[in-house]
């Protein structure tokens, strides 16, 4: 599948500007994508508070991957959700403090584990050079425009 770029992720994800803290999409497929990220080096990255970057950021740009995942794997015939909601987070795992002090890019992985047209649940990873900085498993559910006749 193609690699997608900034650009076409501000298409599919419903944040915008500063707030799309992916950079782009490495790969994906009908069970998951990887997707990096450079926004963590960024002093005006909007997540920052007193000018760090808090490990448990990592759970927005996991969200975000989520999101553009399903975007990506939604048949064409199914209508769009308005927005998704963080449901719940599992076994979540944090491997170090902060975010904003790792040289490397981000690599954020998700995996979908299962779904419908509600919602899915997901296993993630941030990982950068080899070692995972945070892991879990996320459900996010869907609202849909209510159509009135």
């Amino acid at each position: 599948m193609p690699v997608l770029s900034k650009h076409e992720l501000n298409r599919l994800l419903p944040h915008a500007g500063d707030m799309c803290l992916l950079d782009s999409v490495r790969d994906w497929d009908v069970t998951g994508i990887r997707c990096s990220v450079r926004s963590h080096h960024d002093r005006r990255n909007p997540l920052r508070k007193a000018g760090r970057l808090d490990t448990i950021c990592g759970l927005e740009f996991a969200a975000q991957a989520m999101a553009v995942h399903a975007g990506l794997v939604r048949a064409p015939e199914e209508p769009r959700p308005v927005i998704g909601y963080l449901g719940g987070v599992r076994d979540l795992e944090l491997g170090t403090r902060r975010l904003d002090d790792i040289a490397q890019d981000l690599e954020i992985e998700a995996t979908r584990l299962l779904g419908d047209r509600s919602g899915v649940i997901y296993a993630f990873r941030v990982t950068a050079g080899g070692n995972v900085l945070m892991s879990g498993r996320a459900s996010i559910f869907f609202r849909y425009r209510v159509e009135h006749p």
